[in-house]
């Protein structure tokens, strides 16, 4: 009998090993190949036969984009335009005229003036429609041929005309260098107290965070409200130089784990830090995002900060540009990533996706996890960042959902703008509880806000052939009026705050609406009291 040698069983296993690992990579490849060829011969035989005319580009674009949807949100083709976009985004700064926009049948509407750009100068509002460009009608046009319309090289003009509340006129408008101020509004709440409000983490979010904080320093800040609400994340690399100014350097800030074994990364701080002492109150709400999640993560977990307001968004997935071919980009999920503690704050279980509804069941569905701070406080995983502070309001219930997706809250402030023209000064604005109502007689001749109930009803009605009926018809339409009327009513709290804010932007531009909230804002309120509060302040940091 032969002696047993481990050495040669160990090698046998190996080369075992690397012929299933062959023979599985091979199958794999061969799968994809004959996916391709089969889309090939299919497009071909469609192009060649097909009665009616194929456009290439728009067939192409629809498949990838039904490939990619039951990934996750955030894996996504871009064509050429759409790569432009998202460099311009990313750079903070483009050629247009000052504005952000919808799309809609009619052509361009404006959503948003930017304070001092062209389309300011020029008089434009919001709500205001462009529906022609350089003499060429614009409507019914699709986004992709809209989106670059307004943008193009500094100093460079365009003629728009342009339906004010029908009302229309003509102008000419020459393209500004637009900056995308991450940082738009940094101001000292009272003597001590410092407020910097961050939307968004282009390549430019550090360095004006560190602007912003400089001139708060100088004008006696020592405290400091750091507003992260609504932020919906952006550049990673942006987030940890932004946790650095006040971590040490050396420490981690996030981690990565990926297919890829490159992509799996530990980042930490490079620079020596801003400030270690500075006493800080992280604002979140449930529209803060990715890295808007990192910063708080990173600052919750090493007991840095205060972090108050709602339960974060839950995005925990990081993504990476690859180049595709003819300029084309496919922006992937390539990671998830952990806080310094070990937790992964994401919400949705995309890869257990329900194969038949298309429900994407929670992390938390089978439960969370508990994690240390520095200081041995208790934090979980499974869903977004916890605040140490909660500040209550009413939950957003599916109808308020529906009426945040709209335009019914855009539309009214435009129309109260036209009816109250003058509003001299930002303290003399008041919308009070019992305003509420005039924008729920507003709703009754919206068109914008429909929920499931009344799209199924109208489309019931529509195809019954019965003509008596219109009556009962009217009657249910009044009911699920005031049945939308009473849901929202559910969250008068939030939905105030909301148009309040619609309409102070109008005379005021969104500096008024910071303004308006360093002195009425809950939250705010909120935690420059807790900062006044140094024992209270330290009590929720120490875990004790």
């Amino acid at each position: 009998m032969r002696a047993f040698n481990p050495k040669k069983k160990a090698i046998v296993l190996l080369l075992i090993g690397i012929v299933f690992l062959t023979y599985s990579f091979k199958s794999k490849f061969f799968e994809v190949a004959k996916q391709i060829e089969i889309y090939n011969s299919l497009f071909k035989e469609l192009n060649m036969y097909y009665v009616d005319e194929i456009n290439p580009a728009e067939f192409t674009n629809k498949a990838i984009k039904n490939t990619l949807k039951d990934l996750d949100p955030y894996t996504i083709f871009y064509t050429e335009q759409d790569v432009e976009n998202a460099r311009i985004r990313r750079a903070g700064e483009y050629g247009g005229i000052g504005v952000a926009v919808n799309y809609i049948e009619q052509g361009i509407q404006i959503s948003e003036i930017y304070k001092d750009f062209s389309a300011d100068k020029a008089g434009l509002k919001a709500g205001d429609i462009i529906i022609s460009v350089d003499n060429q009608s614009i409507k019914n046009r699709k986004v992709e041929e809209l989106s670059m319309l307004l943008k193009g090289t500094p100093n460079s003009k365009l003629s728009i005309e342009v339906n004010r509340q029908g009302e229309i006129f003509r102008k000419d408008i020459f393209r500004d260098k637009v900056l995308i101020n991450a940082v738009p509004f940094a101001e000292m709440i009272d003597e001590n107290t410092g407020y910097i409000a961050l939307t968004r983490f282009n390549e430019k979010a550090s360095s004006e965070v560190k602007k912003a904080y400089r001139k708060l320093k100088k004008q006696g800040m020592t405290k400091l409200v750091f507003d992260l609400r609504y932020n919906p994340g952006g550049s990673l690399l942006e987030s940890i130089r932004i946790s650095n100014f006040f971590l040490p350097k050396g420490r981690k800030i996030v981690s990565t784990k990926a297919k890829i074994k490159k992509w799996s990364t530990t980042y930490k701080t490079k620079n020596d830090p801003l400030d270690l002492e500075i006493p800080i109150v992280v604002l979140i709400n449930e529209r803060s995002a990715s890295a808007s999640e990192i910063v708080s993560g990173s600052l919750q977990d090493y007991d840095r900060a205060v972090i108050m307001g709602k339960r974060s968004f839950g995005k925990g997935l990081v993504q990476r540009q690859k180049e595709l071919t003819y300029g084309t980009q496919l922006k992937l999920t390539i990671s998830k990533y952990y806080t310094p503690s070990g937790r992964c704050i994401q919400e949705l279980d995309y890869e257990n996706r329900d194969s038949k509804t298309g429900k994407v069941p929670k992390f938390s569905d089978t439960g969370i996890n508990e994690f240390k701070t520095a200081n041995g406080r208790t934090v979980y995983d499974g869903g977004g960042v916890m605040p140490d502070v909660e500040i209550n309001t009413s939950n957003r219930n599916k109808t308020t959902e529906e009426l945040l997706k709209s335009k019914a809250i855009f539309d009214f402030a435009t129309l109260y703008f036209y009816e109250n023209k003058t509003l001299e000064n930002l303290s003399d604005f008041k919308f009070k509880n019992s305003s509420f109502n005039k924008f729920a007689d507003y709703l009754k001749i919206d068109t914008t806000f429909v929920i499931p109930q009344e799209f199924l009803f109208k489309k019931a009605f529509l195809s019954a052939k019965e003509n008596n009926i219109s009556r009962a018809y009217n009657e249910i339409t009044e009911k699920l009026a005031a049945y939308k009327v009473n849901e929202i009513s559910k969250n008068k709290d939030i939905i105030l705050e909301l148009i309040k804010s619609e309409i102070i932007e109008r005379y005021f531009y969104k500096e008024g609406v910071y303004q308006y909230n360093l002195k009425n804002d809950k939250t705010i309120s909120e935690a420059l009291s807790l900062l006044k509060n140094e024992e209270k302040y330290s009590k929720i940091l120490s875990g004790k």
